[in-house]
């Protein structure tokens, strides 16, 4: 038997929908029909980049996918959330929160900002040089995962008979220190229901080092762009390699190929979103084309970019799903609750965790 697929989708494209883009029940919406196909995430993009003056402007994506949570189950949500601009302790907290209102669903995919009108929008320094800021960026994933460690787990004791609601004991300072900036802790959300949400980042393979250190040392899912399958294997075994060399378990890896796909309701190939692999055609193209990549090199999956997310999403999950279905590469309905349920990886341990008993 074929080992089964992830499959997620970016929600990102709105096509002619840009006005409604603004409401919530257009991203509740697509987060739901997504859902019905059993994909295994969505990611929504963001970015400070000021609007063109004719955009409709968008929406935070950490708030987006706060209030798509409660109306959803099972779908994993992953947040784009840029660590150029923002401290690594207000980027823990808001993602621990999403963890704690999806009940065990957040991600984060890490950016960085590297153009000057960012800056300038948020009235920041100017941008430093790439290697840098994913320099900054591992840091702050470093100091994220701390701070979502230095609780531990049993440190939340909310015992009404006893009056004890915290153990005072079991939160942590994390004293982390980097050429970037120091964050003391602890964080003041307690250890999210995940342990650590799972950390995404795109690379391809011409990206800098500081991109594959980063995915090698702290990601749990890597969005590769290849446009050949032999490229997607021989970058696959690579992120593997690099993992275990950062004295991590390779196997708790997830390398899905970014595919940009058209599938009738776009404006054309011209449209479609950047990655190295496209396709426009019908659903049986694109579940095709998802089989034989699978086949020939190895890849956990794939991460779908549409040209419009509301025209496109229906076909993936009323015509591509079932496809693969039936070729026995994805899953019936979801087994877990949780989106490392969903990536079958494990819930990590707080690397701080005592041995000793917590107070009752």
């Amino acid at each position: 038997m074929p080992r089964e697929l992830h499959v997620s989708i970016e929600l990102n494209g709105t096509g002619d929908h840009a006005a409604a883009s603004l409401t919530a029940a257009h991203w509740t919406d697509l987060i739901g029909l997504a859902e019905q196909g059993a994909l295994d995430f969505v990611a929504v993009g963001d970015t400070p980049t000021p609007p063109p003056d004719d955009s409709a402007g968008r929406l935070d994506a950490v708030a987006i996918l706060a209030r798509a949570a409660p109306l959803t189950s099972r779908i994993g949500l992953i947040p784009t959330v840029s660590t150029t601009h923002a401290e690594p302790f207000h980027i823990s907290t808001a993602l621990a929160t999403l963890d704690f209102v999806s009940e065990g669903r957040a991600g984060w995919l890490v950016d960085v900002s590297t153009i000057e009108a960012e800056a300038r929008a948020v009235g920041c320094r100017e941008p430093a040089p790439v290697a840098a800021l994913w320099a900054e960026a591992a840091d702050a994933a470093e100091a994220a995962i701390g701070l979502w460690d230095r609780w531990e787990d049993d440190a939340d004791l909310r015992n009404a008979a006893t009056a004890r609601f915290l153990d005072r004991e079991r939160p942590h300072q994390i004293d982390f220190e980097s050429p970037h900036f120091s964050v003391p802790g602890p964080s003041t959300v307690p250890r999210p229901p995940q342990g650590r949400p799972p950390i995404a980042i795109a690379v391809d393979v011409h990206d800098s080092d500081g991109q594959w250190e980063l995915a090698a040392s702290h990601a749990d899912v890597v969005f590769l762009d290849a446009d050949q399958p032999s490229t997607a294997r021989l970058a696959r075994g690579a992120l593997l390699r690099r993992a275990a060399d950062a004295g991590r378990d390779p196997e708790t890896l997830r390398v899905l190929v970014r595919v940009a796909v058209d599938l009738g309701g776009g404006t054309g190939p011209g449209a479609l979103p950047p990655a190295e692999l496209r396709i426009t055609g019908a659903a049986a193209d694109l579940a095709g084309l998802l089989a034989d990549w699978h086949a020939a090199t190895g890849v956990d999956g794939f991460h779908l970019l549409p040209t419009s997310a509301p025209a496109d999403l229906p076909a993936v999950v009323h015509d591509v799903v079932p496809a693969l279905r039936k070729r026995g590469l994805f899953r019936a309905d979801y087994t877990g609750r949780t989106l490392r349920d969903h990536l079958d990886l494990p819930r990590p341990a707080g690397r701080y965790a005592r041995d000793t008993e917590p107070v009752r």
